[in-house]
């Protein structure tokens, strides 16, 4: 090796070495920057073909990025700050529902919260993105999951008044089996459960239990606000076997609606099916008593009545209140009127290589070959974390261990400093000899 290559060393040492420095002060610089993930400098030997066994020529600096490394956890009171137990990545964008695929990034920093339109926006600007939920919050259908085309910017304020149409009933109580087979029976219980129509007006249905003479036998009939009968059934109760107090039959299937409603009863299922006058075209609602030979409805024992509880579906229009975040992602709106639904589920991208994402501005990566495939998982399925709201992944990164890197970097970067003094002072040597 020559002197002029020992300074060419020296000179690769003093690059590397102040790029490793560069990586060590920007850890340093954002060492409480939520979701930043550590940079580093890898020294790799440069060599020079020289003859068949090469010579060592100098260093380079090979710089990486610690995405798999996992931050520590911070609470928060925003109920819109994002945390990620496990692996996983939130999909960003610089702007919502951008049609652009290749400008759509993955990061760990959840620190979102509603812009002025209502869109989850995290620190740096980004958009938060998901699948969003058909009208009902029951399904997101079929959506790509290797891609971002089916992603929608999450926004928690776009949401109007919302109403539904009661469609379906379940009652369960207990009514008092001494009250029947008497020769005189006494007047009817009666109990009412709540209906909405389609545009959230509400209603009630009436249902009335006439204890009969003949022992375990009721005549019930559902009727509307108004005494309007719909129809009635004959219910008959097991007094004993592995059934008692369960419901054995039904009977006597009477329908009394008057156009356009309309009355059905299956004695096979235990469940009505009403068509309700509360619209240019009536609304259809199950009513489910019970089905025979179980106790999974309506049930008959001595002693005191008790009032059926009655679950119903439906409600009165209502405005958004506030969201929830649920461990697997699903955004859950909550409405004055005491309902709930489904608005969004934020998905986890997965890929093969989180190491190999290519760094972009405010703490996001992109996908790059090094990085693999991607899969968008449901949180909590397959290798996805789980969400967890009110909570912030900090940096990864440790200032211990930056502040001693530091110190190991400065002496190298000082001894690769005097390699070059030492040459130089060796080629003045040299230019001196024919003195």
């Amino acid at each position: 090796m020559t002197i002029s290559s020992a300074m060419q060393t020296g000179i690769s040492g003093l690059t590397a070495n102040g790029n490793k420095v560069s990586a060590i002060s920007s850890n340093i610089a954002n060492a409480n920057t939520v979701g930043y993930k550590r940079s580093f400098v890898s020294m790799v030997t440069s060599t020079a073909a020289t003859g068949s066994a090469g010579t060592p020529k100098g260093v380079r600096g090979v710089e990486g990025t610690e995405v798999s490394t996992q931050g520590s956890f911070q609470s928060t009171s925003n109920a819109t700050d994002l945390y990620i137990s496990g692996e996983g990545m939130f999909v960003v964008a610089k702007t919502p529902n951008d049609p652009n695929e290749a400008n759509y990034m993955l990061t760990r920093a959840g620190e979102f919260s509603p812009d002025e339109n209502g869109y989850l926006v995290n620190s740096a600007g980004y958009y938060l993105h998901g699948y969003k939920y058909d009208t009902a919050g029951d399904s997101i259908g079929v959506v790509d999951r290797n891609s971002f085309a089916d992603m929608e910017a999450v926004n928690v304020n776009e949401v109007g008044m919302q109403s539904s149409a009661t469609t379906s009933i379940s009652v369960s109580g207990n009514m008092p089996s001494q009250a029947t087979g008497l020769a005189t029976p006494g007047s009817p219980f009666t109990h009412s459960a709540d209906v909405y129509s389609p545009l959230g007006d509400k209603g009630k249905m009436v249902f009335s239990w006439q204890p009969t003479s003949t022992e375990n036998v009721w005549t019930m009939q559902i009727s509307d606000a108004d005494g309007n009968a719909y129809g009635t059934v004959d219910v008959t109760f097991d007094d004993s076997g592995s059934n008692a107090g369960g419901i054995a039959s039904y009977s006597n299937v009477t329908s009394l609606a008057t156009a356009p409603a309309t009355f059905a009863f299956d004695t096979a299922t235990g469940q009505a099916t009403i068509d309700v006058n509360n619209g240019s075209t009536p609304s259809t609602v199950s009513v489910d008593i019970g089905t025979p030979g179980t106790s999974d409805g309506m049930t008959q024992f001595a002693g005191d009545y008790t009032p059926p509880e009655t679950t119903v579906d439906g409600s009165t229009a209502g405005s958004l209140v506030r969201t929830e975040i649920s461990e697997n992602g699903d955004v859950t709106g909550i409405f004055d009127n005491g309902t709930r639904k489904a608005l969004y589920q934020i998905p986890l991208a997965d890929v093969q290589n989180e190491n190999g994402l290519s760094a972009v501005d405010g703490n996001s990566f992109s996908l790059s070959r090094d990085s693999g495939t991607m899969t968008l998982l449901e949180a909590g399925t397959g290798s996805a974390g789980t969400v967890v709201s009110n909570a912030l992944e900090r940096s990864n990164v440790d200032i211990a261990t930056e502040l001693t890197d530091l110190i190991q970097t400065q002496r190298a970067y000082s001894s690769n400093a005097k390699i070059i003094t030492t040459a130089d002072e060796m080629l003045q040597e040299t230019t001196s000899i024919k003195r």
